[in-house]
């Protein structure tokens, strides 16, 4: 489990922009059992939990006192930097089940694109609902099932861990192989026509030359 060490503070305190100065990012941590909290979180800290945990991985925070399990629940982006501005931290409690976004990871080759086939990926995370700590970090993906033009995985196909519990709509279609669309053909230009136009030109040009 991966752990980040956070700091408590009130609104007396450092506002966001002087915090985002200082190297770290205002966040706020609550749950069904946890009182809202706001903390300041060291930035560079947290871009390597990200990078490692994802968001749906459970972290663990540390500094407001008893180690506090939590989920990153939503970042709010700078939209200029892309860089996090702001951080929301769920709280959780063993034993109870959460819902999360889980990213796909697609793994395998399809028969039907090593023909030539398009593969087009509709969802690239779904919905479960499990226990959070037995979260996966990520779902896999077979396309070696994927073996004709038409041929599909929905998200009933998909292989859960033990625990897991699916919430997006089974029949949801996760991917699919279809044929690639044939490019129009160009209209080819009638030469003859041409021949003929030009041909009656020269001739208006004659008749006018021998009046």
């Amino acid at each position: 489990m991966l752990t980040l060490e956070v700091q408590k503070r009130d609104s007396a305190g450092a506002n966001a922009t002087e915090l985002r100065r200082a190297g770290s990012i205002p966040a706020v941590v609550y749950g069904a059992h946890h009182e809202a909290t706001s903390i300041a979180v060291p930035a560079a800290a947290f871009d390597k939990v990200l990078r490692e945990a994802g968001e749906a991985t459970v972290v663990s925070l540390t500094g407001l006192g008893a180690t506090l399990p939590t989920l990153i629940h939503e970042i709010d982006l700078d939209p200029l930097t892309s860089r996090p501005r702001h951080i929301d931290f769920y709280a959780v409690t063993k034993g109870e089940k959460v819902e999360v976004a889980i990213p796909l990871e697609f793994v395998g080759t399809s028969a039907a694109v090593e023909a030539g086939a398009n593969l087009v990926k509709v969802l690239h995370e779904i919905e479960i609902k499990a226990d959070p700590m037995n979260l996966p970090h990520t779902i896999e993906v077979d396309l070696g099932t994927l073996a004709a033009l038409g041929d599909q995985i929905r998200a009933s196909d998909l292989a859960l861990p033990k625990g897991v519990e699916l919430k997006t709509e089974p029949e949801e279609v996760v991917v699919l192989v279809q044929a690639v669309a044939e490019e129009k053909a160009e209209v080819a230009a009638d030469v003859s026509s041409i021949e003929v136009e030009k041909k009656g030109k020269e001739e208006a040009v004659e008749e006018t030359s021998a009046a």
